[in-house]
């Protein structure tokens, strides 16, 4: 998107106002909803099914972006909330509400854990 207009401040607006389509919800609401502190990513507490369904509208705002030949931060933002809006209306569908879908276990607690587990491994075999 660098290349079609679009710098850091733009890109953060982009994914900002896709989470909102997609979840209903602004960031702050959607941390405090989820319980993910104001220093971290929300993404590391969400759900697979969320990260996804994030992961799904990026890639197709991306293919969108250059079949469409689309330019500038009010173009790309329009097709980015249509594609979140587009993928929070298959989950409604499929009976998963994004924004009452319980936390994931934090990312980081988990990264502790494999290497507290793998140290531990690794101590055994000796």
């Amino acid at each position: 998107m660098y290349e079609r207009g679009v710098d850091e401040k733009g890109f953060a607006v982009i994914r900002s106002k896709g989470d909102k389509a997609l979840f209903l919800l602004g960031t702050s609401l959607l941390k405090r909803k989820l319980g993910v502190p104001a220093n971290r990513p929300v993404a590391d507490f969400l759900p697979t099914v969320s990260i996804k369904a994030k992961d799904f509208a990026a890639a197709m705002t991306a293919e969108n972006v250059q079949i469409k030949d689309l330019s500038g931060v009010p173009d790309i933002e329009k097709e980015h909330v249509d594609n979140n809006l587009g993928v929070r209306k298959i989950m409604l569908e499929r009976g998963l509400v994004p924004e009452n879908l319980p936390p994931a276990e934090d990312v980081k607690k988990v990264e502790r854990r494999l290497i507290a587990e793998k140290e531990k491994a690794l101590k055994d075999k000796k």
